[in-house]
């Protein structure tokens, strides 16, 4: 037994109750902005690394589209937000085994993540409803 368990999600109704640890994500995201040499990692690493800031940004990327979904069809800030989360979708593919590729997805990251906290301030509060069965 490797110690992983497999969880079975296909709603991601999980993922909609477990807070992003922002800071952390914010952290690699700085530090990788700042790197300068191409050779200061090997391919793996970086690949590693690049995996990181695309689970970060995916995950970002649904809170974004939880928010823009709360504003009027025609409002001007939701088709701002389908453009941001369209652009993200091509570099978030994309495997990174080099700095230019991970900096790429760092640059997503840190576009949903503005993005995320313009819609947070602006969209309004998402409805409650009852979810437990009698």
């Amino acid at each position: 037994m490797n110690g992983h368990t497999v969880l079975y999600d296909p709603e991601g109704r999980m993922g909609a109750h477990l807070p992003l640890d922002r800071t952390t994500h914010e952290h690699l995201l700085q530090a990788v902005l700042s790197w300068t040499d191409p050779d200061a990692l090997r391919p793996d690493d970086y690949e590693q690394i690049g995996l990181l800031l695309t689970g970060a940004a995916r995950a970002v990327a649904v809170d974004v589209l939880g928010y823009a979904s709360r504003l009027p069809d025609h409002d001007g800030r939701r088709l701002f937000t389908d453009i941001v989360l369209a652009d993200a979708d091509g570099p978030l593919a994309q495997r990174s085994r080099n700095l230019s590729g991970v900096k790429t997805k760092a640059e997503v990251l840190r576009a949903l993540s503005g993005r995320l906290d313009r819609l947070h301030d602006l969209a309004p509060p998402a409805e409650k409803t009852n979810t437990a069965s009698l």
